[in-house]
Order: structure tokens, then sequence, then C-alpha cells
């Protein structure tokens, strides 16, 4: 991990295509604007996690739902 220390103001450049920019630092929080392509995803790291685990629980339903559906259709079938 990169750790730097900037003042208001200073920016911090990533790539060709992305700035950091400390905008202001008050009452113990630190205001950060980012400038980047509109195709880039940018989340705050909690949101990030949730958006996550989502998708994995997601995933899960869907093996779920099919194997449900697997089933079903094999009853169907020993039943003709």
């Amino acid at each position: 991990m990169l750790v730097l220390t900037r003042k208001v103001g200073e920016k911090i450049n990533i790539d060709d295509n992305i700035v950091i920019k400390i905008v202001e630092i008050s009452r113990g929080k630190i205001r950060i604007g980012i400038d980047a392509p509109e195709n880039i995803t940018i989340l705050r790291h909690e949101i990030y996690k949730k958006v996550q685990k989502e998708n994995v629980d997601a995933s899960k339903a869907d093996r779920d739902s099919i194997a449900m559906a697997a089933d079903l259709f094999k009853a169907i079938k020993k039943k003709r």
C-alpha cells in the first residue's frame, strides 16, 4: 500500500486518467474529489463489499433455482 501525505488543494494522479484531489480537511474528516472517466466505477469500500456479497448471494440463489428446476424436470420425466 502506498501512503501519501497531502494538503488541501493537492492532487494525486492514478494512471493518466484519474485524479484525486484533497478538497477539505475538517474535524477529523477528509473530503476528496475524484476525477475519473465515466466508465470507471467508484464506490466507497463498505458499498463495494455489500455489492460483492449481494452478487455472491444472487449467484447462489440462481444455482439453487436451477437445481430445483432440474429436480422438477426429473420428477416430471419419471411420471411419464
